[in-house]
């Protein structure tokens, strides 16, 4: 009974258009009021011991080093160096576009601030091209949900801290995942641009080649020196987190000479709030669970499914429909915090991998961000693009459909996620 009352005040508060993470607070602050022994003191306690686990301070500092890299220009001569290399295929700009995002993925960790850098430079670029505007702005939206897979990855970041798994390790499991669903993109780009007979651009000369690449070069090089510094076991992802704040701070400022002090201001609101929601959605959803491990709702679902005799197969299909459904009003971190709690018990029973059901869950979180009516990157872009939200969703939804297959195939062939962790980390 307190359960079903927990979830409908959560439901109607967040109907009236309550944000999320006051939701899940308030929701749960009511229940555990009038039905434990819970005092506010102990709950505040519990909020707070929630946001001093030292992998968390890995989200601010990839949040901060994205945001530098939209406005340092980082990302401005890695799209030129692509394009020069890539831009003479069919639909090179598309192509660009994808391998950008994969690019920035590695660096910023958010699916919405790959969105936004890119999108900003590329979408105008795609546009002039004669691209069609429903189809860029849909590809923009897909291609930066790369953001939560290719490592580094917030997602991931609460996924390890929750469930207690190396964040390096998870990190690496989404590595080849993350490249196969960009290789998917890319594929699909150059089949539609011979359908729809988008032109390429004009194969660039060697020189010009080796010109932007080198311009490019210590950007670039920022992925290789955060995951490389985690493999060798030099930094633990919090410290390689920090480290790259400061190494866009010197690209950026030193070797670009892009980032003004007019720019700071803004660089620390973007990054401030950003951070600032994921943490209180990190503290909100912590006095949730408090009440659900309290009620021991975990292991009556945990039994419930032992007693149905599910097989892993049957559950996967179950959860990623539930997190489908979830991901059309909740965004990633707030899934993943309500949700594993739940789920933990009943993975452990079937004994599914932990870097393999992150995988999966995270691909899974990535549609999140482009279903509506709550995904977070159909706003960025449909902001950008100054149209209306309706047409973002329309060019999308082929993109929707290619996520679920890629989804299907790492549910179906676990190793594209754990051959890395267990081959080159001794999993």
């Amino acid at each position: 009974m307190a359960t079903a009352l927990l979830f409908s005040i959560f439901v109607l508060l967040f109907i009236i258009n309550v944000p999320i993470a006051i939701s899940l607070a308030v929701a749960a602050l009511i229940v555990l009021a009038t039905t434990t022994d819970f005092t506010m003191y102990m709950i505040v306690q519990r909020m707070f011991a929630a946001l001093l686990s030292p992998p968390l301070m890995a989200i601010p500092a990839f949040v901060f080093a994205g945001v530098l890299m939209s406005h340092g220009g980082i990302a401005k001569y890695l799209i030129a160096a692509l394009r020069s290399w890539f831009g003479h295929l069919p639909g090179g700009l598309s192509v660009v576009t994808i391998l950008a995002c994969a690019f920035f993925a590695a660096i910023s960790g958010s699916s919405p601030a790959t969105a936004a850098a890119i999108g900003a430079i590329m979408l105008p670029a795609m546009l002039d091209g004669g691209y069609d505007k429903r189809y860029a702005m849909g590809l923009i939206a897909a291609g930066g949900t790369l953001g939560i897979l290719i490592p580094p990855s917030v997602t991931m970041v609460v996924y390890g801290v929750t469930v207690e798994e190396s964040i390096g390790k998870l990190f690496m499991g989404g590595l080849l995942p993350g490249l196969l669903l960009a290789a998917m993109l890319i594929f699909f780009a150059i089949v539609y641009a011979k359908i729809k007979g988008y032109g390429s651009a004009e194969r660039a000369s060697w020189q010009e080649r080796w010109t932007t690449t080198l311009k490019a070069l210590p950007g670039a090089f920022l992925p290789i020196f955060i995951l490389g510094s985690i493999y060798m076991g030099v930094v633990t992802p919090t410290e390689a987190a920090v480290l790259s704040v400061f190494y866009t701070i010197i690209v950026s400022a030193f070797i670009y000479r892009e980032l003004k002090v007019a720019d700071i201001r803004k660089i620390f609101r973007e990054s401030i709030n950003i951070s600032s929601m994921i943490f209180l959605i990190i503290a909100a959803a912590m006095v949730f669970a408090l009440f659900l491990t309290a009620e021991q709702v975990p292991n009556q679902v945990a039994e419930w499914i032992a007693e149905s005799n599910l097989n892993k197969y049957a559950f996967f299909f179950a959860t990623n429909l539930m997190f489908f459904i979830m991901g059309t009003f909740l965004e990633a971190v707030s899934i993943t915090l309500i949700t594993l709690p739940l789920l933990l018990p009943m993975i452990k029973a079937l004994n599914i991998d932990l870097i393999h059901f992150a995988v999966v869950m995270t691909v899974n979180m990535e549609l999140a961000m482009i279903t509506p009516p709550v995904g977070l990157n159909l706003f960025v872009v449909s902001a950008m693009a100054k149209e209306r939200l309706e047409e973002v969703v329309r060019g999308v939804l082929p993109f929707i459909l290619l996520l679920i297959l890629g989804m299907v195939i790492f549910i179906f062939w676990p190793d594209i996620s754990l051959y890395i962790p267990r081959v080159l980390m001794e999993r």
